[in-house]
Formats: structure tokens, C-alpha cells, sequence
């Protein structure tokens, strides 16, 4: 074979292998729109498990039905009963299937509440919140968390409240309630149309933007959360966009040791918080 024909060969090889890996790509990005698309669709109207159940009856939130397991009247589930019919909720018993079918798969633990959508606040009433409390506001912001199981984590370590963004973030589904164990009852969350210029009316209020990314400043410990503040966490995946980066006053990172580099949103923004905390009670 001559030298030419070794060169065709790499370069026939080179171009199999190239339409194999694109192949690969399209079928994972495919998936990965699909996985957006289910989690886009899950449903805001369902509380699933017995803390979270607990929770919601204890609130100020409008159950419109509680459906429980047959036979399974044991525990906490009897706590969440009497509540119940202390406010005057409807309870269904229902086929442990049916509760399955209702919760896509997910763990109920016997007893699901269907309510209202939840209600979102406004920015203004996270600041008002604050201020009523005569304390320095603290707010979270997430830039396109996707991961339920994340949000709900973050929101039973947050202060004051939460902004999301309407686009390309998880919204409040029964999920959510279940990670957050309850805590979403006493937790305002604003939900607005552009993440940007809401950072730059909290600038104008006088509140300093940080952001948690690894090519951060200054360490997590090392800085000063004392005033008010705004902490931004960015996706699982691609962390805080650039355009949201270019906003923050400060960049902060977490001290990392070992070959691993990068955080869980939840364990990094829980980390964070605590800092923010503990730079508060040791002033």
C-alpha cells in the first residue's frame, strides 16, 4: 500500500468516526430536550409526601382535595388527616396505583394534596419582607436551575426569598415541595421575565450582587456579606451565564481541594448561604 493510500484509509476512518460522534451527539442532545420538555410540563397543583403535606395544611394555602392511600393511616399520615378535617379539606381515599399514576413515578409516601398553583410574589415583596423583619435583605437568585431536586435544597437553606427566571428554570412542582420538606410554606419566591434588569433595579436599591463561580475573586470566607445582598447561582451545567456575570459586583468561590472542581448547585449555594449567615452573626 502506497504512502497516498495510507492517508485515504486514515482520512475514510477519520470521517467514520466523526459521523459516529455526531450521531452520538444529536441522540444525547435529544434526550436532553426531552428531559426540558418533561420537566417543564410537571405539574404546580400537587404536594406529595407526608412532611410537605403537613406543611401545606398548617399554611395559609388553599387545599382543595387530600387523597391517601388505602389502609395506610399509620404515623404521620394520622397528623396530616386531622389537619384536614380541622380546615375542612376534602379527603379521598385512592388505590395506591392511582397515587402513582398522579405523581409520575414519584415517592408520595401514601398521601398526596392537590392545591392551588402556587402563588408567586413579587421582588418588591421579598424587600418588604425584609424590611418589616428590620433586617438587611438577603435574597437568592437562580440562573436557570433545572434540577427540582436542587431548587427545593436551596429553598429550605434561603433567607428572605428567591428570584427565577420564567424561562429555562424549574418552577415550583410537587418535587420541589417534597426536597424542600415543608419550607416553601414560609419562603416568598418571585418568578420574573428578564433576570437582568431585576439585578439592576436591586442595584438601584441599594442591594451589592454577588456571584458563587469559580474563577471567583476573593474565597467565600474571606468576604464581607454584612449589607444587603443578592446571591446568584448559576446552572448545574454552565454555571451563571455570561451576560448575568458581567452584573455581579463581586465574584466568590468556594476553596476546593482534590481533582474535582465544581459543586452541586444546592451543596455550593448551601455553603454560600451559610457564609452569608455567619458573616451576619458574628458582626
Amino acid at each position: 500500500m502506497t504512502k497516498r493510500e495510507n492517508q485515504r484509509r486514515r482520512e475514510r476512518e477519520f470521517n467514520k468516526f466523526q459521523e459516529r460522534n455526531n450521531k452520538f451527539q444529536d441522540r444525547r442532545d435529544d434526550r436532553k430536550e426531552k428531559n426540558n420538555a418533561s420537566n417543564e410540563s410537571m405539574r404546580e397543583d400537587l404536594i406529595i409526601g407526608r412532611n410537605a403535606v403537613i406543611e401545606a395544611l398548617k399554611s395559609d394555602r388553599t387545599i382543595e382535595c387530600v387523597y391517601v392511600s388505602k389502609g395506610d393511616l399509620e404515623g404521620s399520615i394520622k397528623v396530616a388527616l386531622g389537619l384536614a378535617k380541622d380546615k375542612g379539606v376534602v379527603i379521598k381515599e385512592a388505590d395506591r396505583r392511582k397515587l402513582d399514576t398522579m405523581c409520575d413515578g414519584l415517592n408520595h409516601q401514601g398521601i398526596v394534596a392537590r392545591v392551588t398553583p402556587f402563588k408567586y410574589c413579587e421582588v418588591n415583596d421579598i424587600l418588604e419582607d425584609a424590611k418589616r423583619k428590620e433586617q438587611q435583605p438577603f435574597i437568592v437568585i437562580l440562573d436557570e436551575i433545572e434540577d427540582p431536586h436542587n431548587l427545593g435544597s436551596i429553598i429550605r437553606t434561603a433567607e428572605h426569598g428567591i428570584i427565577i427566571p420564567k424561562r429555562r428554570n424549574v418552577g415550583v412542582t410537587s418535587t420541589v415541595y417534597k426536597c424542600s420538606a415543608g419550607a416553601i410554606e414560609h419562603m416568598k419566591i418571585a418568578k420574573v421575565t428578564n433576570i437582568n434588569a431585576t439585578i439592576d433595579m436591586l442595584k438601584e436599591q441599594g442591594i451589592w450582587i454577588y456571584g458563587a463561580d469559580i474563577d471567583g475573586k476573593d474565597y467565600s470566607y474571606n468576604t464581607d456579606f454584612s449589607g444587603p445582598c443578592a446571591l446568584i447561582i448559576g446552572s448545574e451545567g454552565k454555571g451563571i451565564s455570561s451576560l448575568t456575570l458581567k452584573k455581579c459586583d463581586l465574584l466568590v468561590k468556594i476553596p476546593m481541594i482534590g481533582k474535582i472542581n465544581s459543586l452541586n448547585a444546592s451543596v455550593a449555594g448551601g455553603i454560600m448561604m451559610y457564609e452569608v449567615l455567619k458573616g451576619r452573626l458574628t458582626k
